[in-house]
């Protein structure tokens, strides 16, 4: 039986930091070791460990051991689904303030 999916939220809360977001576009195209994200996003390894802890909790990242490394890739699939699922939320907010705007500036 498999695990279930870590609520959206988890992934929500994931994103809300930069070096988070910095590591997972790092991965989002090729694997990296654990120990260059923590150079590319300027972190501590120790600080990059348990920032990509987080990532692999809200299944935005997939670990891999390759000998004595640890490689991480973006998982594609939920990355696209935390944003199908902000796009919803906001979409309507959105068009409702472009509306406004418009409204507002033809009356100037």
């Amino acid at each position: 039986m498999s695990e279930p999916a870590p609520a959206v939220e988890d992934a929500i809360r994931a994103l809300a930091h930069p070096g988070r977001r910095a590591m997972l576009r790092l991965v989002w195209d090729e694997e990296r070791a654990a120990s260059d994200l923590a150079d590319a996003a300027g972190l501590s390894r120790s600080a990059a460990s348990q920032h990509l802890k987080l990532l692999r909790e809200a299944g935005l990242v997939h670990a891999r051991i390759d000998a004595t490394r640890r490689l991480y890739r973006a998982d594609i699939e939920r990355v696209a689904e935390v944003a199908s699922l902000l796009d919803d939320f906001w979409a309507t907010p959105l068009e409702r303030f472009k509306a406004l705007a418009e409204q507002r500036r033809h009356r100037s």
